[in-house]
C-alpha cells in the first residue's frame, strides 16, 4: 500500500525584517523539501517573492492549495512571519498545520537582526490558539538538523492518518457473532462524531460475489499466491473457494469505496460457506486493505489509522491479547487464527483448519511472527467516550502454538492488563513493526474526541521526540 500526502507550503515574512533573507531561506527550504522527497505545492506564482506577507495573498493562496488538493499545510517563517495571515489561511483550509522557522544567526556587525524567526513562531502559536486551530511545530532549528527531517516526516505521517480517517468507510460483512457483546459499536455515533461510514452487506452477498468470480483472473492470482507462499494442507477445492473469497472481497471493497473490512469469520460463515476466511484476510491485509475478525468495527478503524501512520511501509496484523508468558512476567501471547500477512511470518506459513474449531472447515493459517520492535494500538470507546490505547512491544521467544502468533514483551504488563480490563478496550489490538506512536499521537491533535492513552507512560518522551530532542 502506497500513500501520497501533498503539502501546501506557504513561506511567510514580516515587512520590518529582511526581505532578502526571507527569500533566501524560502529558496533553501523548498530545496530541502525537494531533497527529502516531499511532494509539495508552493506559492511562487502568487507574488514576485513567493511569500505570504499581505492580506491580498490569502484568497489566491487558498484557491491554489484547494485546486492542488493539498492534504496538509506548512508555514516556514523565513523571517518573523505574519501570524494573522498564517492563521487565516489555516482557518480556511481546515487541514493539519505545521509551523517552523530556521534558527537565526548572530546579529550582523551593526547589531541588526535579519529575521527573528523564533520570535515569529511564538507569535503564530499564540494566534493559532486564538483561532482554535490545532497545530504542529518543529523546533527552531537549521535545515540540516535531524530535528527538521524527523519533524517533517512525522508531520506527514500524522497528516496521512488524518486524511485517511476523515474519509473512512468500512465494509462490514455480516453481523457480529451473537455472543460477542464486546464487538458492539455505535454506528450512528461513529458517523456523527467522526464521519466514519459503515457499509454493511450480508454473507449471501459475499457468497454470490464468490460464485461470480470463481473462475476469474483475480481468483487464479490469489490461488497462485497461496500455493507459492504457504504449505497447503487442505484440499484443492477448498483452496479455490478461499481464492474466490479473496477475489470477491477485493471487488466488494472497490465497489463500495471502502478502506478496510470487518468480517464475521465465525460461526455463521461456516454454515453458509463451509470455510474460514483467515487466509483471504491475510492476503487482503498484505495488499493494504486490512481485514479484521469477528466484525470488529473499532478494530478496522484502528487498522486503517495504524497502517496510514506507517505510510504503507509495513503491513499491520490484527491480534488477540490472549495469555501471559509462562516465564516472563511482562510477556504476552498475541494470536489469531490466521489473518496476518504471510510476509510477516518467520517461516513459510501453513494453510490448514483452525485448532479451536471444527477441523472440517479449512481456511486458517499457522505461522510465528517475525520479531523485532512493534507498536500495538487499539481505538475503542463506550458511553460516548473514545480513546486510543497505544504503546510499544518487542518480540521474544516462547512456546509454539497454533494460528498466527507472537510472544511479545511490554514495559509493564500488569498496568496494560488493567487498562484493557477497566476499559474502554477489548482483547483485540492492531500491531505493526516499527514505531508509529509519535505519528498517531500527533494525528490525534486533529481528530477531536479521541484521547491518546499511552500504556508505556511515556508521554513526555514522545513530546520530546516531537520537539526534536
Amino acid at each position: 500500500m502506497e500513500y501520497h500526502v501533498r503539502l501546501g507550503v506557504a513561506c511567510t515574512r514580516r515587512f520590518i525584517f529582511s526581505k532578502e533573507d526571507a527569500v533566501k531561506y524560502k529558496n533553501m527550504t523548498l530545496q530541502k523539501l525537494t531533497e527529502l522527497g516531499i511532494d509539495f505545492v508552493d506559492i511562487e506564482d502568487i507574488n514576485e517573492e513567493g511569500l505570504l506577507f499581505d492580506e491580498s495573498h490569502i484568497k489566491p493562496v487558498v484557491e491554489k492549495f484547494r485546486r492542488a488538493g493539498v492534504d496538509a499545510l506548512f508555514f516556514p517563517h523565513t523571517n518573523f512571519g505574519t501570524e494573522d495571515l498564517v492563521c487565516k489561511v489555516a482557518k480556511e483550509m481546515n487541514l493539519p498545520v505545521c509551523i517552523w522557522g530556521p534558527r537565526d544567526e548572530a546579529p550582523i556587525p551593526t547589531g541588526e537582526r535579519l529575521r527573528d524567526s523564533q520570535c515569529g513562531l511564538f507569535a503564530t502559536g499564540k494566534v493559532l490558539r486564538r483561532f482554535r486551530i490545532p497545530f504542529t511545530y518543529i523546533q527552531n532549528c537549521r535545515l540540516e538538523d535531524e530535528a527538521f527531517k524527523r519533524g517533517i516526516h512525522n508531520f506527514i505521517a500524522a497528516s496521512n492518518v488524518v486524511k485517511e480517517f476523515r474519509s473512512l468507510r468500512i465494509l462490514q460483512i455480516s453481523t457480529r457473532p451473537a455472543g460477542f457483546w464486546t464487538m458492539m459499536c455505535n454506528e450512528g455515533e461513529l458517523l456523527e462524531k467522526f464521519g466514519i461510514q459503515i457499509h454493511p452487506i450480508s454473507l449471501e452477498e459475499l457468497k454470490t460475489e464468490m460464485e461470480s468470480c470463481a473462475d476469474s483472473e483475480e481468483a487464479a492470482a490469489a490461488q497462485q499466491t497461496m500455493t507459492e507462499n504457504m504449505n497447503v494442507c487442505v484440499k484443492e477445492d477448498a483452496v479455490k473457494k478461499l481464492a474466490a473469497m479473496k477475489a470477491a472481497m477485493t471487488r466488494l471493497v472497490k465497489r463500495y469505496g471502502c478502506k478496510a473490512i470487518a468480517i464475521q469469520c465465525w460461526n455463521a460463515m461456516q454454515d453458509a460457506l463451509g470455510c474460514f476466511p483467515c487466509v483471504a484476510n491475510s492476503l487482503m491485509t498484505e495488499e493494504g486493505i486490512p481485514v479484521v475478525c469477528e466484525t470488529d468495527i473499532h478494530g478496522a478503524v484502528t487498522a486503517v489509522m495504524v497502517q496510514s501512520a506507517g505510510m504503507g511501509k509495513a503491513p499491520t496484523f490484527f491480534a488477540d491479547w490472549t495469555v501471559r508468558h509462562p516465564e516472563n512476567d511482562n510477556g504476552e501471547l498475541l494470536q489469531h487464527c490466521g489473518p496476518w500477512p504471510f510476509s510477516l511470518a518467520k517461516e513459510k506459513p501453513t494453510l490448514e483448519a483452525p485448532f479451536a474449531f471444527n477441523y472440517s472447515h479449512p481456511g486458517s493459517v499457522s505461522a510465528e511472527l517475525k520479531g523485532g520492535e512493534m507498536s500495538l494500538l487499539r481505538f475503542d470507546g463506550d458511553n460516548g467516550q473514545y480513546s486510543m490505547l497505544m504503546g510499544s512491544a518487542r518480540g521474544i521467544e516462547g512456546p509454539r502454538t497454533k494460528g498466527t502468533y507472537a510472544w511479545v514483551e511490554v514495559k509493564n504488563l500488569v498496568k496494560l492488563e488493567e487498562k484493557i480490563v477497566t476499559g474502554p478496550y477489548v482483547h483485540h489490538c492492531v500491531g505493526i513493526h516499527g514505531d508509529v506512536i509519535p505519528a498517531v499521537y500527533e494525528a490525534l491533535k486533529y481528530i477531536p474526541g479521541i484521547k491518546p492513552d499511552l500504556y508505556d507512560d511515556n508521554e513526555e518522551e514522545i513530546r520530546a521526540f516531537l520537539r526534536g530532542e
